[in-house]
């Protein structure tokens, strides 16, 4: 394929992503993260009722101090019910990566249905995902994973991935690893792996394809993330279909009317 269509930019960030199955870039609309930012900070201290609410920083690096792994999912089910009733959420969180998900991804698109926000505080397994590939549960490989966070992510305070090339290596040679579980597997691949260090107004999308997962967040400061699935409306769905997990958000005029138009003969 010829590269002349694509921008410099857009050439260097789709070598990229081709080599290593994801990319870390700057956010395009800082103040839509802020506020999202700011819900789940409201959200949060209504929850909890808290009459001296800290600081949003320290209210996001330090809720360990207010819940623990027994009540962990109960209060991120009700922030993850709060954001998505907000239907300008999905528009915002698009804005967000508007330009990277057009490079990899093309500009007619569907977006998965539901959000997933993370909360890992520190040395809790209850919110622990083991090394997979989302390719393994159905999904399609078409699909990419927006994942963005709400603090500084680094070391086992983020997420891991193996690079696209390892990623190729292990699946390729696949029936040399069937007979291990995924904790196996890990602690056969973990000199590969890459975290990702990921600050504050960055993000990071990744073919669901790649290997990751990650492990006990062995710092100090809770993890706060969000993820998101997008795919192009017209490539293949895997058992997550359209309109049953994902829905159309930017489809073109000419799409809408092909969809629509109804074959017609003279007789």
């Amino acid at each position: 394929m010829s590269n002349a269509f694509f921008t410099n930019e857009e050439n260097q960030c789709i070598d990229q992503f081709l080599r290593d199955g994801y990319t870390i870039f700057p956010l395009q609309d800082l103040k839509n993260l802020q506020q999202i930012k700011e819900d789940l900070y409201q959200s949060g201290i209504e929850y909890l009722k808290l009459d001296r609410p800290p600081l949003i920083d320290d209210f996001f690096d330090n809720i360990h101090q207010w819940i623990n792994g027994r009540n962990l999912n109960d209060f991120r089910v009700h922030l993850i019910n709060k954001l998505t009733s907000d239907i300008s959420l999905t528009p915002k969180i698009y804005q967000l990566a508007k330009s990277h998900i057009h490079w990899i991804v093309g500009n007619e698109l569907a977006i998965q249905r539901s959000c997933n926000l993370s909360i890992q505080i520190p040395q809790d397994s209850s919110s622990l995902l083991p090394l997979h590939s989302d390719i393994w549960s159905g999904n399609s490989p078409y699909e990419i994973v927006l994942w963005f966070p709400f603090v500084n992510c680094y070391r086992t305070k983020s997420m891991f991935v193996l690079p696209k090339y390892e990623t190729d290596r292990i699946t390729s040679h696949f029936s040399e690893y069937a007979s291990m579980n995924a904790e196996d597997l890990f602690h056969q691949i973990k000199d590969q792996l890459h975290w990702l260090e990921v600050p504050y107004g960055h993000g990071v999308i990744f073919t669901h394809a790649l290997l990751h997962g990650n492990r006990i967040n062995e710092e100090d400061q809770t993890r706060w993330t969000l993820n998101t699935r997008f795919k192009a409306l017209l490539s293949p769905y895997g058992d997550k279909e359209l309109g049953e997990s994902f829905i159309p958000i930017t489809m073109r005029p000419m799409t809408r009317m092909g969809y629509h138009y109804k074959k017609t003969t003279l007789r």
